[in-house]
C-alpha cells in the first residue's frame, strides 16, 4: 500500500514530461508580439504633479520602442498614468493618437471614478482602481474594474469599526471593488486582467477563463516591496495560473518583475528589478481548456477526502 503514492508521483511525471516536451499549446491559436512597459517610477514621486509629465513622457517613448519593434499589444502596469485617464482628456488624447498611430491596441492601468450630483455639482461618489484598453482605432474597447482590492491598502473593512486605521488609506483614497470580472476584446480575442495580486486567485483567473478568456494578462506595482523577495514571489505565483489555464501569460510590473510565460510555466522573458525595461515577445490566443479550467480545486479537495479516510483506516488498525 505504501508504494501507491510513489507510483501515482511517477505517472504524473512522466505525463508532465511527454506533455511538456510536446509543447502542443505553443504552436496553436493566433500568435501575438507583446510589448511590456516597465517605468520604474519610484513611488516617492509616483503621484507628484511635478514629475507628471516627465513620467507621461517616459512612457510614450518607451511605448513608441516597442511599437516600432512590431508590438501590437503593449502593457503599461497597474496605476501607471500620473493622472486620471477619464478625466485628462489632453494626455488621454495623445495615447488615443499614440494607439492610432501605430494601430496597436493599449493596455494600462488608471484610476477611475463614478460621478454622482449633489445639486447642481458633480460630485465623486466611488473610486475605482481599473485597467483600461484602447483599440488601434485610439477608441476605448473596455475598461476592468479590479474586484479583490487589498485590505488597508485600498479599502479600510469594518470601516465604521476601525475608524482609527482610516489614514493608511487617505492618500489614495477609498476604493470600491469591480462587480464583474470584465474581458476585454483584442483583435477578436477576448483577454482578462488581473490587477495586482488578483492574480494569486486561482478562482478568479478561472472565472476568467470559463468567461472565454484566451489570454492571462496582469498588471501591478511593486514597489512598496523594496529589495525583497516578495516582487519574485508575486511572479512565481502569477506563473502557476498560467500553468493551471492552459494560457500564455504576460505580466507589466512598474518595477518589475515584468515578463511572459508560456502555458507551461516556462517564462519567456523577464525583467530585472528596479530597472525601467522594455519587453518584447510573442504570445498566443489559445480557448483550449485544461483539467483545472474544467473542473477547479476537485482534485485538491478529492486528496484532502482520501487522506482522511487513509488516516482513519490506519487509526482503526492501531486500535
Amino acid at each position: 500500500m505504501a508504494i501507491v503514492p510513489f507510483v501515482i508521483v511517477a505517472l504524473v511525471a512522466a505525463w508532465g514530461s511527454r506533455r511538456v516536451s510536446a509543447s502542443e499549446l505553443t504552436h496553436a491559436g493566433d500568435a501575438v508580439r507583446v510589448g511590456l512597459i516597465q517605468g520604474n517610477v519610484d513611488q516617492a514621486i509616483k503621484w507628484s504633479p511635478e514629475r507628471a509629465l516627465v513620467i507621461f513622457d517616459e512612457y510614450i517613448k518607451m511605448t513608441r520602442r516597442a511599437i516600432a519593434n512590431g508590438a501590437q499589444l503593449i502593457l503599461w502596469p497597474e496605476s501607471s498614468t500620473p493622472f486620471l485617464f477619464e478625466e485628462e482628456q489632453a494626455a488621454a488624447n495623445r495615447m488615443r493618437v499614440l494607439a492610432r498611430e501605430a494601430h496597436a491596441s493599449l493596455l494600462f492601468g488608471s484610476d477611475q471614478i463614478e460621478w454622482k450630483l449633489a445639486g447642481n455639482r458633480r460630485v465623486p461618489d466611488k473610486y475605482f482602481n481599473s485597467a483600461f484598453l484602447l483599440r488601434p482605432d485610439g477608441t476605448t474597447a473596455g475598461v476592468y474594474r479590479k474586484m479583490h482590492l487589498v485590505p488597508f491598502g485600498e479599502y479600510v473593512p469594518l470601516q465604521r469599526l476601525l475608524f482609527f486605521a482610516a489614514p493608511l488609506t487617505e492618500q489614495v483614497g477609498t476604493f470600491e471593488p469591480g462587480t464583474r470580472p470584465a474581458l476585454l476584446p483584442v483583435d477578436g480575442h477576448p483577454v482578462s486582467v488581473a490587477i495586482c495580486y488578483e492574480v494569486v486567485y486561482p478562482s478568479l483567473v478561472r472565472q476568467f477563463v470559463e468567461g472565454g478568456s484566451e489570454l492571462l494578462t496582469t498588471i501591478t506595482n511593486d514597489a512598496w516591496f523594496g529589495e525583497t523577495s516578495a516582487p519574485y514571489q508575486h511572479f512565481e505565483q502569477a506563473a502557476m495560473r498560467a500553468i493551471e489555464e492552459g494560457r500564455y501569460l504576460v505580466r507589466a510590473a512598474n518595477t518589475g518583475v515584468s515578463g511572459i510565460v508560456d502555458p507551461y510555466g516556462r517564462v519567456i522573458e523577464r525583467s530585472a528589478i528596479f530597472q525601467p525595461a522594455v519587453l518584447l515577445g510573442e504570445a498566443r490566443f489559445l480557448k483550449t481548456t485544461t483539467f483545472y479550467g474544467r473542473h477547479g480545486d476537485v482534485l485538491a479537495y478529492a486528496s484532502v477526502l482520501v487522506t482522511v479516510v487513509f488516516l482513519l483506516m490506519s487509526r482503526r488498525r492501531i486500535e
